[in-house]
């Protein structure tokens, strides 16, 4: 299970754009999820975060993504990688 993690930035707390059950493509990759948790900061470690090809910007929010059509995949994703689906899919997940 996951659970929804908020980190204080300063006074203020991060705006999140997508809620829980929102479902995402993502921008670059182009593959379709839907909201299941999310960071208002990235959480991850500096070895995960500097083992990816691109290092979007930590201070903003991040989402954990399960992934249609992936086998079970769950991506963590940061907001600016990611844009409203408005297709008509469905989630199709191994863990919905």
């Amino acid at each position: 299970m996951l659970i929804v993690i908020s980190e204080l930035e300063g006074n203020r707390i991060a705006q999140v754009d997508y809620k829980i059950g929102t479902v995402v493509k993502h921008k670059f990759y182009h593959y379709h999820g839907i909201v299941v948790a999310y960071d208002t900061l990235c959480a991850a470690g500096d070895k995960w975060y500097l083992a990816h090809a691109t290092q979007p910007a930590r201070e903003q929010p991040w989402y954990h993504v399960l992934v249609n059509q992936s086998g079970g995949l769950t991506a963590y994703v940061a907001q600016s990688n990611l844009e409203l689906d408005i297709s008509p899919r469905t989630g199709d997940h191994s863990q919905i």
